[in-house]
Order: C-alpha cells, then structure tokens, then sequence
C-alpha cells in the first residue's frame, strides 16, 4: 500500500508533461490526468492546435478547461522557448498520448515544428522517459518504421489497444483501463486498476 501523501509525491518526482495531440483518442488524455491528480503527480500540459480542436470535439469544452485546471502548467504549442523545449528542464516522463502519425513521423526524423516535437527530441537527446500512444489504423510501412526507428533511439511505444479482460462497464472504464497502465510505466500505480490473476477456478484445472 502506497502510504506516500500527495505532497511527498509531488515533491519526491519532477513533472509528468502530457502532450495531446490531434489523433482521436482525447478521453485517454483525459482519464490519464485523472489518475495524475489522484496520485498527487504535478503535470504540465500541451496540446497541438489540431489536439485541441479534437478533444474539444470528442470530449466537449468543460472536459477540456478540467484539463487544464488540473495542469500545473500549460504550455502554448508554437512557444519554442517555454521550458519544455530546453533539456535542462526534467520530466518524470514525457507521454504523447494520443500522437497522431504525423507526430510521430516527426520525432523520429528529427523535424521541430512546435513545441512537442521539441520537447520529445529533448527527452531522447536527455535519455528521459519518453511514451508515445499512436491511436491509427491500419499502419502503413512508414508508420511501423518510424516507430521502430523511435523505439531504436530509446522511446517507449505503447498503441493505443485496450484490454478487455477487465470486463469494463463502458467507454470511459475501458479508456481508464489504458491510461492507467500508461501511468504504470511511469511507476503510478492506481487501486482501481487490478492485475490479472487468472481466470476464476484456474488453480483447480489438472492436466488430463
């Protein structure tokens, strides 16, 4: 059991920064700020222009504005001088979730245009934890080499693909189930999210 208060967790690590981009998939950046806020972890928050335009849609404005409350810190996409984008600032970790392909194609070619690209490349050039959610289907050649080539250089990949053998009542328990293992990685854990202990009377099964 985690005895941790919340201000002994926030003070204990540096920041988590979010960064939201334009795939679909807003609700898991939204249960992962969740569980952020439950573990007492600061996180400092981005979202590109489409990002936002797409949570906006997916999730509505006041989901949005709880977002951003939540933040720490919220940083404006086009600002290349806010701290993020410098790799004398520390992350706990940096998780692009959802990341668009082009996103990703980015960050793996090494092109900046906003400021996620270049917090990502500080991440990589630092060696600081770096996770990356790509919500697309089906994946072309490209997609699948670009994401080799980021797992080459140190990033983590974690598609976004939801288990199912939590049984989750509806879309926001199926969408809690991801984030939270995201947040696991990160080593935040969450009470509601339970491991798998087999199925029900498994330890009674014999071979025949």
């Amino acid at each position: 059991m985690n005895t941790h208060t919340v201000s002994e967790i926030s003070s204990a690590f540096p920041p988590v920064l979010l960064a939201v981009t334009g795939a679909s998939g807003s609700i898991y950046s939204l249960k992962f700020m969740d569980i952020m806020k439950d573990a007492g972890q600061d996180v400092h928050l981005v979202f590109s222009e489409t990002g936002a335009q797409v949570a906006r849609y997916e999730i509505g404005d006041a989901a949005c504005k709880k977002m951003e409350r939540i933040a720490g810190k919220v940083y404006c996409p086009g600002d290349i001088s806010a701290p993020p984008s410098s790799g004398s600032n520390r992350w706990r970790a940096m998780v692009i979730l959802p990341c668009t392909m082009g996103t990703l194609g980015a960050i793996a070619n090494g092109v900046v245009r906003n400021l996620i690209h270049r917090a990502a490349d500080c991440c990589l050039k630092e060696r600081m934890p770096l996770v990356i959610v790509p919500r697309e289907t089906p994946l072309n050649r490209i997609h699948l080499e670009n994401m080799l080539r980021l797992s080459d250089a140190g990033a983590l990949i974690f598609p976004a693909m939801p288990c199912f053998y939590s049984r989750p009542g509806d879309i926001g328990e199926l969408a809690f189930s991801l984030a939270a293992h995201v947040a696991e990685l990160l080593g935040i854990e969450h009470q509601r999210r339970k491991p798998w202990q087999g199925f029900p009377g498994a330890d009674e099964i014999r071979e025949v």
